[in-house]
């Protein structure tokens, strides 16, 4: 339980802090369409940041699959700038705790949709990569990324993790 407590404090410090460089942007145009880029930028900071992170996991494990490390970048798109950091607090207690938490969680304002949204995000993400010209395989990584279908998207599930 420790170990819990431990990665879900280093997680709230990396939202926080979260920052991402001209050169670590610029570093993407370099792989990325400008319709990959423009789904990026419309991320909030803090998931910006942990698809960077994400990225860095899986190329540091030697992955150099561009459709694996496109999945490992935009995973959570689909979290939308609406949900701020209170509501993924919620949803990471209640992922733990029990679904009371969620429960109790709804009755606070904006949260309701902020944890449907938390609910949903692999499959809005997965739209939202489609949408963007990913290909099948990226978007289908993306989707099933909590429960992964094959051994790609089972290190996808470890990088986001440990990120």
């Amino acid at each position: 339980m420790a170990s819990w407590w431990a990665a879900r404090i280093r997680q709230f410090g990396s939202h926080v802090r979260a920052r991402v460089t001209s050169a670590e942007r610029e570093g993407l145009e370099d792989w990325l369409t400008p319709r990959h880029l423009e789904l990026f930028d419309a991320m909030p900071v803090a998931d910006r940041r942990h698809g960077l992170d994400v990225v860095a996991s899986l190329r540091g494990s030697g992955k150099r699959d561009t459709e694996l490390l496109l999945a490992g970048l935009l995973h959570d798109a689909g979290k939308g700038r609406t949900v701020g950091l209170w509501p993924r607090v919620a949803f990471s207690l209640g992922e733990r705790y029990g679904s009371w938490v969620w429960r109790v969680a709804r009755t606070l304002p904006g949260f309701r949709v902020a944890l449907d949204r938390l609910d949903d995000h692999a499959e809005r993400s997965a739209g939202l990569a489609a949408d963007a010209g990913c290909s099948p395989r990226t978007v289908e990584l993306i989707r099933h990324q909590s429960e992964p279908l094959d051994r790609d998207g089972a290190v996808l599930r470890l990088a986001d993790e440990a990120n």
